[in-house]
C-alpha cells in the first residue's frame, strides 16, 4: 500500500520554510489561535517573539508608572478639561477657558478622556501614551513584515521599541507619542493604497495626518512630501487615476486637519479662550507662525516669531543628530539605515514601478531623511524629544533594508555586495562604542553595552566575512545575530536608564546628561488630591519646567518651596552657566527675564516678574476667593499651571507661556473685576511691553495690596471706575 505524504512546505528567502496550516474551521477559535501563534505561513518563533517585544515595550514605557509625572503644562490643561467641556474643546489651560495651551488639542482629548473615565491621576494620563507606544512598534512590525518578511519586521520593531528618546518620551504628557501613532496609522493606509489603487484607504490616510496635524499642527506634515512622491511614483493604478485619488485624498486631508481650527477661528474672541502663542488671537497664525515657520526658521520667521527660542538640542547643523546631546538619543542606527536605504534602492532598481519593497523603500526612506533634515537644520525652539518622529523610518531601514543587505551579501556578487553589509555593521559598531565612550564613567550598564557593542561588531564583521568567503551559512547566520546585539546593546542601554529613573517632564532625555537639558532630571508637579481641589502628595522631585515650544516651567514641590532641577533658556542663550544647547544650571530665562526657580512658583517676566506664589499664599487665596471664577491672575502659563495643579482652581495666565502673549488687556481685566469673576492679581515692578505696564500701574494704583505677599494686589468692582 502506498501512502502519499504531504508535498514539503515552500521555501522562504531566507532559507526557513512555511509551516503548514494548522487544522481548524477557520471560527473564532482559529482566529483566536493565530492571534498567538501567528499565520501559519509564519516560523514558528515570529508570534512568539513579537509578544515578547510589546511586553518589553510596555514595561519600559510603563515601569514605575507612579513616579511618571508629566509635563504640568499639559498636566493642567487635562485638568481643567475634566472640570469644564468647554476648556476640553478648546485645550484651555484652566477651566474658566481664559487661554489655552499652544498646541492643538487632540492629545489632551485623549488624556482627558481616559482622566474623565477612570479618574484624574498619574498613570490615567500616562496610560494613553504607554498604549499608543506599543500599539506603534505593532503597527510597524506589521508593516514592515507585509513587504520585508518575519526577520525584518523583528528588528524593525525590537528597534523601535529600544530606541532611547522614544522609551524616554512615551513616559510623558506630551503629546509626541500620540502624534507618531497617526502617522504611522496613515502610513499603514497609505501603503495599503498603494498596493490596490484603492482610493478610501488614500482618504483614511489624509484623515490620519489630520489627526496627527491636530495634536502638533505643522510637524505631522513632515512626511508628506514622502506620502505624495511614493503613491505618485508606485500606486497600482493609472497616471490619471493615480492624481484623482492624491486630489480626493488631499481634500480629506485638508478637511480632517483644518476642521478645529476653523471652528475656533469663527467664533467671537469673546466667546473663547485667548488663542496661547498666537499674535492676534487666531489659531492660524499659530499654525503659520509660532508651530509652523517659527520653528523652522526662528525670529526670521514673517509671522508669529514667539517661534524663536533655544535649542535644548545644541546648534542647528547638519550634525546635531550626533552631537553630545541628541546622539546617544536617535543616532545610533542612522549609519546602519543611511547604508540600507542607499543599498536597498539600488537593490530593486530594475523593479517594475509599482514594486512593493520599492515603495516601502520610497516611504520609510523618505520619511528618515524628511525628519533629519527638518530637525538638524531648525533654527527656532528645538527640544530633542521631538526626534521621536523620527524613529519609525531609521528602525524600518534598519529592519528590512538589514534584510536585504544580508540576502544581497548572501547570495550576491562578492565583489559587488561582499563588503556592504559587513560594512555597514563595522561603522554602526564603531559610532556606538564611541557614543559610550561620551558617558564612559557614568555607570556600569554603559561600560558594559560599550564592552558588548565593541566585541559583538567585531565578531560579525569576522564572522560575516569568514563564513561568505567559506560559504559557511550558519556562520553568517550567528554574525548577523551578533550584529544586531552589537547595534542595539548601546540603545538598550540608554532605554533601560530612562525606564528606571525618574524623568523630566518637561525635556524627557534618556542616558546620562551629556550637556543641554539631557539626562534624568526631576519629574514632579503635584496634582489635585480630589474634587476639592486639595493638594495632592508629589511622587518626585520638582521639574524644570512645561510646555512645549516655550516649555519650561516650575511646578511647586509638595511642600511649595524648593528649589528645580534645572532650568533653561528660550528666547536666547544666557550668557553664563551654559551648556551647549543654551540651559543654565539652575533658573530660566524666559524672553530674556531670569528666573529663580523657585518650585513654589515664580511668576515669570512682565506682569508678576519676580513675585513667589507659595503654598501658603494659594491657600489664602482659596479661603477668600469669594466666589471668583479665577483663583489669581499670574503672568506666564508655567506659574499657572503649577497653581492650578496644586489648588484645583481656574488660574489667568495673562502672558501665555512667555508671558508675551497679549491675552490680557486692561479692559478685559476691569471687566473681570467688575463682573465678580477675578479678585487676585500678581504684578511686579518688571515689565514687558506696554499693555503689562499699563496694568501693573493700574492694579498698584488700585488694588489693595496683601501685606503678607509681595506682589499681591485685591481687586473688587468699587476699585474699577
Amino acid at each position: 500500500m502506498t501512502t502519499l505524504a504531504p508535498p514539503p512546505a515552500p521555501v522562504r528567502q531566507d532559507g526557513t520554510r512555511h509551516r503548514a496550516a494548522p487544522p481548524g474551521d477557520g471560527g473564532l477559535s482559529s482566529r483566536a489561535r493565530r492571534l498567538f501563534t501567528g499565520a501559519p505561513e509564519d516560523p514558528r518563533w515570529a508570534r512568539p517573539t513579537l509578544w515578547a517585544i510589546l511586553v518589553l515595550a510596555t514595561a519600559l514605557y510603563a515601569w514605575n508608572l507612579s513616579s511618571i509625572t508629566g509635563n504640568t503644562f499639559y498636566d493642567a490643561a487635562v485638568y481643567s478639561g475634566t472640570k469644564s467641556w468647554k476648556a476640553f474643546f478648546f485645550g484651555a489651560l484652566d477651566a474658566g477657558s481664559f487661554i489655552t495651551v499652544d498646541k492643538p488639542p487632540f492629545a489632551l482629548w485623549v488624556m482627558g478622556l481616559s482622566a474623565r473615565a477612570f479618574g484624574y491621576g498619574t498613570w490615567q494620563l500616562t496610560l494613553p501614551m504607554v498604549a499608543v507606544g506599543t500599539g506603534s512598534v505593532a503597527l510597524l512590525y506589521r508593516l514592515v513584515k507585509r513587504d520585508f518578511g518575519a526577520v525584518a519586521a523583528t528588528i524593525s520593531a525590537l528597534a523601535l521599541t529600544l530606541t532611547p528618546i522614544t522609551v524616554a518620551i512615551t513616559r510623558d504628557t506630551n503629546p509626541d507619542p500620540i502624534l507618531v501613532f497617526l502617522m504611522l496609522l496613515g502610513a499603514a493606509a497609505l501603503l495599503k493604497s498603494v498596493r490596490t489603487g484603492r482610493l478610501m484607504p488614500l482618504v483614511w490616510s489624509g484623515v490620519a495626518i489630520g489627526f496627527a496635524f491636530n495634536t502638533k499642527m505643522m510637524q505631522a506634515y513632515v512626511v508628506l512630501p514622502a506620502f505624495f512622491l511614493v503613491y505618485l511614483w508606485a500606486a497600482n493604478a493609472s497616471l490619471g487615476k493615480r492624481i484623482r485619488n492624491l486630489a480626493v485624498g488631499t481634500v480629506a486631508l485638508i478637511v480632517s486637519s483644518a476642521w478645529w481650527m476653523i471652528v475656533v477661528d469663527l467664533i467671537p474672541s469673546s466667546s473663547r479662550p485667548y488663542i496661547g502663542g498666537s499674535t492676534d488671537n487666531t489659531v492660524w497664525d499659530l499654525v503659520i507662525g509660532y508651530n509652523g515657520f517659527g520653528r523652522i526658521f526662528g525670529a526670521s520667521s514673517s509671522v508669529g516669531s514667539q517661534g524663536n527660542g533655544a535649542s535644548f538640542g545644541g546648534e542647528a547643523g547638519l550634525y546635531r543628530m550626533f552631537n553630545d546631546t541628541m546622539g546617544g538619543q536617535i543616532s545610533w542606527l542612522i549609519p546602519f539605515a543611511a547604508i540600507a536605504l542607499v543599498a536597498g534602492l539600488v537593490l530593486r532598481g530594475r523593479a517594475p514601478r509599482t514594486d512593493a519593497r520599492r515603495a516601502a523603500l520610497m516611504l520609510w526612506g523618505g520619511w528618515f531623511v524628511l525628519h533629519y533634515l527638518t530637525f538638524a537644520l531648525a533654527e527656532g525652539t528645538f527640544h530633542p524629544y521631538y526626534v521621536t518622529a523620527m524613529a519609525p523610518g531609521i528602525a524600518a531601514l534598519a529592519g528590512a533594508g538589514g534584510v536585504m543587505l544580508y540576502n544581497a551579501f548572501r547570495n550576491g556578487s562578492a565583489v559587488k555586495w561582499g563588503w556592504v553589509l559587513p560594512g555597514a555593521v563595522a561603522v554602526s559598531s564603531v559610532w556606538a562604542v564611541v557614543l559610550l565612550q561620551r558617558v564612559s564613567g557614568s555607570g556600569t550598564l554603559y561600560t558594559v553595552a560599550e564592552a558588548v557593542a565593541g566585541v559583538a561588531g567585531a565578531a560579525s564583521v569576522i564572522g560575516l566575512l569568514v563564513g561568505r568567503f567559506t560559504k559557511r551559512q550558519r556562520l553568517m547566520g550567528v554574525a548577523a545575530l551578533a550584529a544586531v546585539v552589537a547595534l542595539l546593546a548601546g540603545p538598550a542601554a540608554y532605554s533601560a536608564s530612562a525606564a528606571t529613573s525618574s524623568t523630566n517632564g518637561t525635556n524627557p532625555t534618556a542616558g546620562p546628561s551629556t550637556g543641554g537639558m539631557g539626562g534624568m532630571g526631576g519629574g514632579g508637579g503635584q496634582r489635585p488630591s480630589g474634587t476639592d481641589g486639595g493638594t495632592a502628595t508629589n511622587s518626585g522631585e520638582a521639574p524644570s519646567g512645561s510646555g512645549d515650544g516655550q516649555e519650561m516651567g516650575q511646578p511647586p514641590s509638595s511642600s511649595g518651596g524648593s528649589t528645580a532641577d534645572g532650568g533653561s533658556t528660550e528666547s536666547g542663550t544666557a550668557e553664563s552657566g551654559t551648556s551647549e544647547s543654551g540651559t543654565t544650571e539652575s533658573g530660566t530665562t524666559e524672553s530674556g527675564t531670569a528666573e529663580s526657580g523657585t518650585a513654589g512658583g515664580r511668576a515669570g517676566g512682565g506682569m508678576g516678574g519676580g513675585a513667589e506664589v507659595s503654598s501658603a499664599m494659594i491657600t489664602y487665596l482659596k479661603k477668600n476667593q469669594d466666589g471668583a471664577t479665577w483663583l489669581v491672575a499670574v503672568a506666564t502659563s508655567q506659574t499657572a499651571s503649577s497653581i492650578i495643579l496644586e489648588s484645583g482652581e481656574p488660574v489667568i495666565s495673562m502672558g501665555g507661556w512667555s508671558g508675551s502673549d497679549n491675552a490680557m488687556t486692561l479692559a478685559k481685566l476691569k471687566s473681570l473685576v467688575k463682573a465678580g469673576k477675578l479678585h487676585y492679581i500678581v504684578v511686579s515692578d518688571s515689565g514687558q511691553g506696554s499693555s503689562n505696564s499699563e496694568i501693573s500701574t493700574w492694579v498698584k494704583a488700585n488694588g489693595t495690596a496683601v501685606s503678607d505677599y509681595s506682589g499681591l494686589y485685591r481687586l473688587d468692582a468699587s476699585d474699577v471706575g
